[in-house]
């Protein structure tokens, strides 16, 4: 029978907002003692839960509550939420990077982490002295990472570079190299947060069968945090679900990742002014939204291949006065996968201005051609000025694609293909 490698009993950690640590010194001796005398801390019965949608009453927020679980040699959990469900958090107590203010956490073995671009380097060093300076860190002696050090370097494709200052890496040479380190290094607990993202596609797909060979071939535990649900469930063997600070949902991955992408979605039967937001000021809010088909009828019903566009109008909740507006379209499979960027950045010249004195923004979006198979698609919607997101609705509006003839041929049958359609042209011939 595997043994537990980690074992999280109660963990919760508070924080004081606009400040570094607990607070002041008096917040810890009074903490410290109420607790010695068996009370509860006075600070933490006023802290409230961490809800960014609302202005709360208290400067104490539970960034996590009541949180538990075991994982085993062997086990791979898949961390999902929204940002801000306090994802992150728990990596950063797992990897004892700060401490919970109350609860216990016990780990068997080295943890080797992977958090944020930067984390556990030393900029000025070269890409091989990081390399044993992060080895030793993890109590490993030099010949073990000798012996592994060409290894690593071949994983990461960085050899050209390895004696490089890694302060002048590229933003994927730096996130290769680090994970490289840390899944290669052996140790018993991998936790890996969404900074994969900044890799490219054939680095992800390396990295996650890596992350698979340490966990079913090595006996590793890996802890993984993602909003890439196709990685989650190709990855991860359970998952939990975390929000507002706890977990809502914590066992077989599939249903998970449904439960998480259904508290997402409106599937068409919410209006886009009442679906969920992940972000947002709330100055900015997107109100209503078409799907607008090649007959210039709104429908929810696309054929691939159909030109089509999506038209809406923002509400200007707030006066705002910006020069700089961004709005972004996004449409995703069911699993989440993001397949298509659309965005005023690539499709209009000139930035529209927002002044004081507007009432509404009106947007349309032309798509010449429909080159997704026929299945179910989400739009997600985004609005900023570069600095501020203004709103952030994912999964907004629900698309549905039937088979169409994409292809001009009539033969065309997209739900046999693959996640993107595309047209080329053949020449073959015998001999």
């Amino acid at each position: 029978m595997a043994k537990p490698s980690i074992i999280v009993e109660n963990i919760s950690k508070r924080y004081r907002l606009g400040m570094v640590g607990s607070g002041t010194l008096r917040e810890d001796i009074m903490g410290w003692w109420y607790k010695a005398r068996g009370k509860a801390d006075p600070y933490s019965q006023i802290a409230e839960t961490n809800d960014r949608k609302q202005r709360g009453d208290s400067n104490y927020v539970w960034a996590l509550q009541d949180i538990n679980f075991s994982l085993h040699e062997g086990d791979v959990l898949g961390i999902v939420g929204k940002n801000g469900a306090g994802k992150s958090t728990l990596l950063k107590l797992l990897s004892r990077v700060t401490a919970p203010t109350t609860g216990s956490i016990s780990a068997r073995g080295r943890i080797a982490s992977l958090l944020e671009v930067g984390t556990g380097f030393h900029p000025e060093l070269s890409g091989r002295d990081n390399i044993f300076l992060n080895g030793a860190i993890m109590g490993m002696r030099r010949r073990e990472i000798k012996a592994k050090f060409d290894e690593i370097v071949d994983f990461a494709g960085v050899e050209r570079y390895i004696d490089t200052p890694v302060k002048r890496y590229s933003s994927g040479m730096y996130v290769r190299l680090a994970f490289a380190v840390a899944a290669h290094l052996e140790p018993e607990i991998l936790i890996v947060d969404e900074v994969l993202a900044v890799g490219d596609a054939q680095f992800q797909k390396r990295a996650i069968g890596k992350m698979k060979d340490v966990s079913q071939g090595e006996g590793r535990t890996v802890l993984f945090v993602s909003h890439n649900m196709a990685s989650i469930e190709n990855l991860c063997n359970s998952c939990a679900l975390m929000h507002q600070g706890k977990i809502e949902m914590m066992g077989n991955t599939s249903e998970v990742v449904s439960r998480y992408l259904s508290l997402n979605a409106s599937d068409g039967e919410v209006p886009l002014s009442k679906a969920p937001r992940e972000e947002g000021s709330g100055d900015l809010v997107f109100s209503d939204c078409e799907i607008i088909n090649n007959k210039r009828q709104p429908t929810n019903t696309l054929l691939c291949g159909e030109a089509f566009q999506i038209k809406g109008s923002i509400a200007i909740v707030r006066k705002t006065n910006t020069s700089n507006l961004h709005i972004s379209l996004a449409i995703s499979n069911k699993d989440g996968l993001r397949l298509m960027h659309l965005s005023t950045d690539e499709g209009l010249e000139d930035n529209t201005p927002v002044t004081y004195d507007d009432q509404a923004i009106h947007y349309c979006c032309e798509v010449p051609g429909l080159n997704l198979p026929r299945g179910e698609y989400y739009v997600t919607f985004f609005v900023s000025d570069g600095r501020t997101v203004f709103d952030h609705v994912s999964r907004g509006v629900k698309i549905n694609i039937e088979d169409g003839n994409f292809f001009g041929n009539g033969k065309v049958k997209a739900s046999s293909l693959g996640l993107l359609l595309q047209r080329s042209s053949w020449s073959v011939k015998t001999t």
